[in-house]
């Protein structure tokens, strides 16, 4: 483990590589899980912010089954998560011409509709991020998908990029400019040690 600050990074996010292949993936992180993408309190009001803009991107059975199940949803096992349909897609996600699978509120962003990129953990996935009991301290583990996230693994190692590099936005974003500076010093520092 890495520790910066009160976060405690799994040391996988530096010895690994991954790279997003969705041509082979097709997104399947956007429909695979046991629950939609986990949310934190504050993005409950960020998707109510963008909605009006994300509604138009979105096919008739999410909208259907928005109207059934809301925006968000809360989740014993996982706390706020997104809906989704018949507990695989997520209600945001919506397939291009090619059948991957990529996120309404992402496009929306991309589109210039709305100033909110899509939730924290979509946006940092593989790297899943927990907080302890107390809240005093945050995980930050690499998990990828055994088998959805094969190809991503292989196209990290073939480009050799480590996955805090390929994550190097969301982690800003997530812990702030001086946490990520202070993960690729140390990255850094512990690769001239092999």
């Amino acid at each position: 483990m890495i520790a910066i600050d009160h976060v405690l990074v799994s040391d996988q996010m530096v010895s690994e590589q991954f790279v997003c292949d969705l041509h082979k993936c097709k997104g399947a992180c956007c429909v695979d899980g046991d629950a939609g993408a986990p949310l934190d309190k504050e993005e409950l009001k960020k998707i109510d912010e963008v909605f009006d803009a994300v509604i138009p991107y979105l096919n008739k059975e999410s909208i259907t089954e928005i109207d059934k199940q809301g925006r968000y949803v809360y989740d014993k096992e996982f706390g706020w998560v997104t809906p989704t349909i018949k507990s695989k897609i997520c209600v945001y996600g919506i397939k291009d011409a090619d059948g991957i699978v990529k996120c309404g509120i992402e496009q929306a962003y991309l589109d210039g509709k709305v100033k909110w990129k899509k939730p924290i953990s979509c946006h940092l996935f593989p790297v899943i991020v927990k907080k302890s009991k107390n809240s005093a301290a945050e995980y930050a583990n690499y998990e990828p998908r055994e088998d959805n996230c094969k190809a991503a693994c292989a196209l990290g190692k073939k480009l050799k990029v480590p996955v805090y590099q390929f994550l190097k936005e969301p982690l800003i974003r997530k812990f702030g400019q001086s946490f990520y500076d202070a993960l690729d010093a140390t990255a850094k520092h512990l690769q001239t040690k092999k």
